[in-house]
């Protein structure tokens, strides 16, 4: 199974100056936890990294340091996470029928929920790592007033990993670009497209980092595991 992980984002929200995959977290950047996560899975034969400019030579030596055992490439991203996708699906092997899109900041992904994934989409499937809803959720308006309660039996969360055939994720990506549409993941495109998407239930664990607060849960995740850098 060939994956991407997006690593163009920013640290807007976690208040840093720079790419958040790049900060330490207990000794070692976020991406490398990542990037050792992903290598804890023997389904995934081919990687590729979708980054800037500006982050090549620091993630060039995480990758280095990780002395990965099989093919990792590095893809130039785009201005947004939409085009950084469809940059590294024109970047995958000839040979490439499935892909997995891993967000780079959700670094405590399991290597059974990336094998379950892979499995789903070697099967002609896409499917997304998701968690039910436990908050009540409110419906807003733009005055901050609240305009509905929706039923959370049916919500659930979306998180990575995302696995598609690429041939269909393609061809979304195509008419996406044609239409103009901005999505926020890519099962978003797969969904207006009327193409079915299954959830597979994620871990509790695996979080995504996108404030300070999270950097230290991440931090007391990897100390109560006893791992170090």
């Amino acid at each position: 199974m060939h994956l991407l992980i997006a690593a163009a984002g920013s640290g807007r929200r976690m208040g840093a100056s720079g790419n958040k995959l790049l900060l330490d977290l207990a000794g070692r950047p976020v991406l490398a936890w990542t990037l050792d996560a992903v290598l804890a899975c023997p389904a995934i034969s081919w990687i590729g990294i979708v980054g800037q400019p500006i982050d090549a030579d620091p993630i060039a030596a995480i990758i280095a340091a990780a002395k990965p055992d099989r093919p990792l490439r590095w893809i130039l991203g785009g201005d947004s996470r939409q085009e950084s996708v469809r940059r590294g699906l024109e970047a995958l092997p000839a040979e490439a029928s499935g892909v997995l899109i891993h967000d780079g900041a959700r670094c405590f992904v399991e290597a059974e929920l990336l094998q379950r994934c892979a499995s789903a989409v070697q099967a002609g499937k896409a499917v997304i790592a998701a968690t039910p809803v436990t908050d009540t959720i409110k419906q807003v308006a733009g005055d901050g007033t609240i305009t509905a309660t929706p039923e959370r039996s049916g919500l659930w969360a979306a998180q990575t990993p995302q696995g598609f055939p690429v041939a269909q994720l393609r061809q979304a990506h195509a008419t996406a670009s044609a239409e103009g549409w901005t999505v926020t993941d890519d099962a978003a495109l797969f969904e207006r497209l009327g193409l079915p998407v299954q959830v597979l239930a994620a871990p509790a664990a695996n979080i995504k980092l996108t404030t300070r607060f999270d950097l230290s849960i991440a931090a007391a995740v990897i100390a109560s595991r006893g791992q170090t850098a």
